[in-house]
């Protein structure tokens, strides 16, 4: 396995069975695409995008809901720059910004705290997007806001974990035969969440890291290993089976678990993460966001997110929607499955 060359004429002459392989991670979308890896892969390896974006798979309700609050007197909406243009039901933050709401994209969450400070008449929102890879982030930064004691500052969660959704789509049927497990996941929670879903569905798992050579070396196990219930960890200097145990008690001790909607899939119950009870005084109506509709009705993105659609394979792809005009989630960011094969010109 080590031997790279044999590596890729394994999966270059692999006459096996047909195999999907879903990436749930969209760093592995974007990796795989300028790694040009699906041209080295034999037509009977399929490689398929998963709900692995976190900006992707936040529902309408929520953009929606930043809408309101940034209209709203006296309060400022504070984002990253991918979802300024990520589509609610009717409209996206952008044009929120045009009708006068007031929003304002930062880098790092922390910048929020001296907004807040400079200017206490303003109620500062915080977007808090994002998986376990994340979310310590924003349990660092509840940290600093309730030592400081700084009042002003609310946060509107959409934390998502990637177990449970990955066990509703097996569950599910969907025609999944491995997995490439998310790396950076990995890194904070560890794999072995991953574990009883191998052995329930007998599907092996691959946790992943990013460069060509290591995502070529796992999808070569990920072949061998059709139709075992193994986790295998092929990035072992950095993510192992527990994770890292600062950073989950960190995470524990502001946020706990709850059901979370996922755009173009519903509720699952157990995969996101809310504020605890103690701290509900910052959140900005997080429990609310349960709703979920298309801006536009031929949009494709709950099929791409769940493996049933290649991007490409949507109407508006490249026509209606483009990254400067995006209908649906997953053009909108650079981890969304729509905007990197559109920007990779990719057709597996």
């Amino acid at each position: 396995m080590a031997d790279l060359n044999s590596v890729k004429q394994f999966l270059r002459d692999y006459d096996g069975p047909e195999m999907n392989i879903m990436e749930v991670c969209g760093s592995h979308t974007a990796s795989i695409a300028k790694n040009g890896i699906p041209s080295m892969l034999s037509k009977r390896i399929h490689l398929l995008s998963g709900p692995g974006c976190p900006v992707c798979v936040t529902p309408s309700s929520y953009i929606d809901r930043l809408i309101e609050l940034s209209l709203t007197p006296g309060m400022c909406v504070v984002t990253f720059g991918d979802l300024i243009r990520v589509p609610g039901s009717a409209g996206n933050l952008a044009e929120a910004r045009g009708r006068g709401g007031r929003v304002k994209m930062i880098y790092s969450p922390m910048d929020v705290l001296p907004m807040a400070e400079e200017d206490r008449k303003t109620v500062f929102v915080f977007a808090a997007v994002g998986f376990e890879t994340t979310t310590p982030v924003y349990a660092l930064l509840m940290k600093e806001i309730t030592e400081k004691g700084i009042d002003n500052i609310r946060l509107l969660t959409a934390l998502k974990t990637m177990p449970p959704v990955v066990n509703f789509l097996c569950e599910s049927g969907a025609k999944i035969d491995a997995f490439l497990a998310p790396g950076h996941v990995c890194v904070v929670s560890g794999y072995r969440g991953y574990e009883p879903i191998a052995e329930n569905y007998s599907v092996p798992f691959g946790v992943s890291g990013f460069s060509g050579p290591e995502l070529l070396i796992t999808l070569c196990a990920l072949v061998r290993d059709r139709g075992r219930g193994v986790v295998r960890n092929y990035y072992p200097l950095v993510a192992t089976r527990d994770g890292n145990p600062g950073a989950l008690k960190l995470i524990d001790q502001y946020f706990e678990e709850a059901p979370a909607y996922w755009r173009g899939i519903g509720m699952i119950p157990g995969s996101g993460r809310v504020l605890r009870d103690q701290y509900r005084i910052y959140d900005a109506g997080s429990r609310d966001l349960t709703e979920d509709r298309k801006a536009n009705p031929a949009c494709r993105c709950d099929q791409v997110l769940t493996g049933k659609l290649r991007p490409y394979e949507c109407p508006l792809f490249g026509k209606v929607c483009t990254p400067m005009t995006p209908q649906g989630a997953c053009m909108v960011s650079q981890e969304g499955s729509c905007f990197s094969y559109l920007a990779n010109h990719r057709r597996d």
